[in-house]
């Protein structure tokens, strides 16, 4: 085993509030680079109003991009596979959305060392464009199917449990693990990731489309910013700024989820109900969110001119996160609420 084997093994054997302390650390220290960055740009320079509204307005596109509907897609489904493999996959969240704003910062950093390449990249039409396009759009519409057709198969299995609990019968965590003809199909393309830090390389793949108007927006204020004499320093803290934001936001979304399928598994006798129920959103949610990419993905490599797979590519599904965010805490909470009350009676 090599030496960073070892170092990751070594990691994972340590105290869960050790490790979440770890990650949220990284967190930290993002937001403080974001600072450092900022104030050095400023220091001494009259363009601080400009670049402090620049690099805020930077940070709440980050917040604002961790919601959008593949991104908690992503997460959800895989965070219930690991809890399911009887992980506690802290990083999960993080490791995503670390993997999808290095794009962004890379191509931030492009942009202020005057690479017009970049520019190339983000125009429609263009070749850079739609290569990156299609490597975006067509892992992360494999991925999320993948991951949907699991979590789907981990549907059933809870479902079924659920019936049989409810005639009495005992069940354990063995008898909500996905099996069959889907699970056995998915388990050699899934047997890659085989832990949360694998997540980094699906959210680095996510982040190549350059297919979201909060990337490109950002892209561009860089551009403007520069143009505008905003220092370097400062402009290096807008796509900083981004990441921290993302990473923040996405880290709570994947321990917010690793607590919930926890929460479901710790006591499957009692909470079949609730395991099935949010397992099958989140399966449904990465079904949906596959069937619209890989939509997206045939409409730009083939431009067929049917009217069907061009309104699946012109579906926006950034303001729709927020909508699976609410659903997934109200069952949460509702769970919740009448665990209390069944405690209480």
């Amino acid at each position: 085993m090599t030496s960073i084997g070892i170092l990751y093994r070594a990691r994972d054997l340590l105290p869960l509030r050790t490790r979440v302390l770890f990650t949220f650390g990284a967190v930290a220290a993002l937001h403080a680079a974001a600072v450092v960055l900022l104030l050095a740009g400023t220091f001494g320079a009259g363009s601080r109003p400009l670049s402090s509204g620049l690099v805020l307005t930077a940070y709440l596109a980050g917040v604002k991009h961790s919601y959008d509907w593949d991104h908690l897609a992503a997460i959800d489904n895989s965070t219930r596979r690991f809890v399911a493999q009887g992980q506690d996959p802290v990083s999960v969240g993080f490791a995503f959305s670390l993997g999808h704003s290095s794009v962004v910062t890379l191509a931030g950093v492009l942009v202020i060392a005057g690479a017009s390449v970049v520019g190339g990249l983000m125009q429609d039409g263009t070749a850079g464009n739609l290569v990156l396009g299609l490597i975006g759009s067509g892992v992360s519409g494999l991925f999320l199917l993948a991951m949907g057709l699991f979590n789907g198969s981990a549907f059933t299995r809870s479902l079924s449990a659920y019936r049989r609990a409810r005639d009495g019968a005992t069940i354990g965590h063995r008898d909500l693990a996905p099996q069959g003809l889907v699970a056995r199909l998915l388990a050699r393309p899934l047997s890659r990731v085989r832990r949360p830090r694998s997540i980094y390389v699906i959210g680095f793949l996510f982040g190549l489309g350059f297919d979201t108007a909060t990337t490109i927006g950002l892209l561009m204020m860089a551009t403007a910013a520069s143009l505008a004499g905003v220092p370097p320093f400062a402009l290096l803290a807008l796509p900083l700024a981004f990441a921290a934001a993302m990473t923040l936001c996405d880290s709570l979304n994947g321990m917010a989820m690793m607590r919930m399928y926890r929460s479901a598994l710790d006591d499957p006798r009692r909470k079949l109900g609730f395991n099935a129920l949010v397992t099958g959103i989140s399966a449904v949610s990465a079904l949906f969110i596959s069937v619209i990419t890989l939509a997206g993905f045939f409409h730009a490599a083939f431009a067929p001119e049917d009217p069907l797979t061009a309104w699946l590519a012109s579906v926006d599904l950034g303001d729709a996160g927020l909508l699976l965010v609410a659903l997934l805490l109200a069952v949460w909470g509702g769970a919740g609420l009448r665990g209390k009350a069944l405690r209480n009676t």
